[in-house]
């Protein structure tokens, strides 16, 4: 379980997430929704211990992590992957080397780095393009590349920054397709980052709207699409 506790996010003037609270089930799809500048990729890089929130606390489990550094930050950010709209891959290594690399800096033997991302690579449907490199892929093949190297050192959550935004509706289809497999399979919690409701509909089973920066909005994705109470799910709908 991943619970935020009264979140405050501010960048120089701007306030970006205003005392959030907010519960992510353990094993759940978990989308968070809202217009460009709503706070959203602000709060999924506190919950996702990329930074610390100015006020409030983040909690796995029983334990609260947003205090944490060391070794006993790295252990819980190795629980998590993250997956984001431009991909953030290394244009110098081809598929095999991008979904190896977090696994060379966990100090894994070759024999196993060779056997995980063979098997990632697999589980991901792109199997026939390890030795690729980054500009010889599609959008779509790409984002699985990004998706695999998620995954490669085993995380119980996968975070989902945007992650169809650049992609057109077929492929978008199919990765979030991909995603709903993995979570299946893998049993992960998605926490998942759009402005789309079809993203949000199609793969996620909670939702939480997000304006200027609160939670203006929460609950199963059918509650909030039958019967939207705030204006700003309203219009997210449209």
């Amino acid at each position: 379980m991943i619970r935020l506790q009264n979140i405050r996010k501010q960048y120089d003037d701007v306030v970006a997430v205003q005392d959030v609270s907010l519960t992510v089930t353990d094993g759940s799809v978990f989308g968070i929704i809202g217009k460009s500048g709503a706070g959203k990729s602000s709060l999924l890089r506190v919950m996702s211990l990329l930074e610390r929130p100015d006020t409030g606390a983040v909690f796995y489990g029983n334990e609260r992590v947003d205090a944490l550094s060391g070794r006993r930050l790295l252990e819980y950010r190795r629980k998590m992957g993250m997956i984001f709209q431009n991909f953030n891959l290394l244009s110098s290594r081809d598929a095999f080397g991008n979904i190896a690399y977090p696994l060379e800096i966990a100090g894994m033997s070759r024999k196993m780095i060779h056997d995980r991302v063979s098997d990632l690579l697999e589980m991901v449907g792109i199997a026939d393009k390890r030795k690729s490199r980054m500009k010889e892929l599609s959008g779509g093949q790409k984002q699985r590349v990004a998706i695999a190297r998620a995954l490669a050192v085993g995380p119980d959550a996968l975070f989902c920054d945007e992650a169809t935004s650049a992609l057109d509706p077929q492929t978008t289809r199919s990765i979030l397709t991909l995603i709903k497999d993995l979570h299946k399979k893998l049993k992960l919690t998605v926490i998942l980052i759009t402005h789309q409701m079809s993203v949000v509909e199609t793969v996620c089973e909670e939702v939480a709207v997000m304006d200027n920066g609160l939670i203006v909005e929460q609950g199963s994705v059918t509650g909030v699409f039958a019967n939207p109470r705030t204006q700003a799910a309203r219009e997210l709908l449209c």
